[in-house]
């Protein structure tokens, strides 16, 4: 039976294909982590690395077993920081993100409840489009985040928890010259300023505008700051796309107007928490989501 430190060996020569290497990573002196990886092979009674012409690479069975240390690993971690969480008698601090809409409609409330029932703990918020926070949560950067799903792929690696729908509508100052009822390409004419659109949103609005492959959806302001959006669309003509949560939750009701795009109908943008499948949350991860849920629930109860 193989330990931890032998399966941390085995995924150290399979990351950098070279002893040497792979012994200052796991700081072993080159002899001694030979003989780890020997053991490993004679325990296991299969060849797990090819060794030709200086090239390290793993086996067919290597590969196998790498890939199953990778996670008994990443649980080993995950236990260690719950064991010490659990030792010192807290929760513990926790890095989460949220995307620009669901920051905008649900983060104050989150933040002010976690504040009240957990003034010792730590909480880091990092708000951001989707993509930046996905590339955040793979590196370990933070344990999930909030936003939306549409365009973001099912896989094996990311569970992604369904949390609630926003609809979105193109907003403009109560004292815009445009009309009512207008085309599409009338509101672009404007300028329009969105936080960083999904490609499903792109496709539709390039579809709409009847351009072509060959040319691209021109954005007025691209910006992830929401208030920064709204303060636009109030101080000039610009046209902005914003939900009709997060417009109601700025106390905006009264200052921006929903034009009637007669060419783009409603849309609708699902939210949803998206974390690691193969991690397991911190028990403060646990709580703050599940303050989220709440939070999500009462909004959309709002919205009826």
């Amino acid at each position: 039976m193989l330990n931890l430190n032998q399966f941390a060996h085995l995924v150290a020569l399979a990351d950098e294909a070279h002893f040497a290497r792979a012994a200052a990573k796991v700081h072993l002196s080159q002899p001694a982590f030979s003989r780890s990886i020997q053991a490993a092979e004679h325990a296991v009674g299969l060849r797990l690395f090819e060794r030709d012409r200086g090239q390290i690479r793993p086996t067919p069975a290597g590969s196998f077993l790498i890939e199953k240390a990778r996670q008994l690993l990443f649980e080993a971690r995950c236990l260690e920081r719950d064991i010490q969480l659990y030792q010192q008698g807290e929760l513990g601090d926790t890095s989460f993100g949220m995307g620009p809409f669901p920051a905008a409609t649900l983060l104050r409330e989150v933040v002010g409840s976690l504040r009240e029932s957990h003034p010792r703990i730590g909480i880091r918020v990092e708000i951001n489009n989707w993509r930046l926070l996905l590339e955040r949560l793979r590196k370990e950067d933070i344990e999930f985040f909030v936003a939306a799903t549409a365009d973001i792929d099912v896989s094996d690696e990311l569970d992604i928890q369904p949390l609630m729908k926003q609809s979105v509508n193109f907003y403009a100052r109560l004292e815009h010259p445009l009309k009512k009822r207008l085309q599409l390409s009338e509101v672009w004419s404007h300028g329009v300023a969105a936080t960083k659109i999904t490609p499903t949103l792109e496709a539709t609005l390039s579809r709409a505008l009847g351009l072509t492959q060959d040319q691209s959806l021109a954005l007025a302001l691209q910006c992830d700051d929401v208030d920064v959006l709204h303060h636009t669309a109030l101080s000039s003509d610009t046209v902005i796309i914003s939900t009709d949560l997060a417009v109601r939750r700025k106390g905006h009701s009264k200052l921006l107007r929903k034009l009637d795009v007669i060419d783009f109908p409603t849309a609708h943008v699902s939210m949803g928490i998206i974390s690691l499948r193969k991690r397991s949350h911190s028990p403060m991860a646990r709580e703050i989501i599940s303050v989220i849920r709440i939070a999500a629930d009462e909004s959309m109860s709002a919205e009826r």
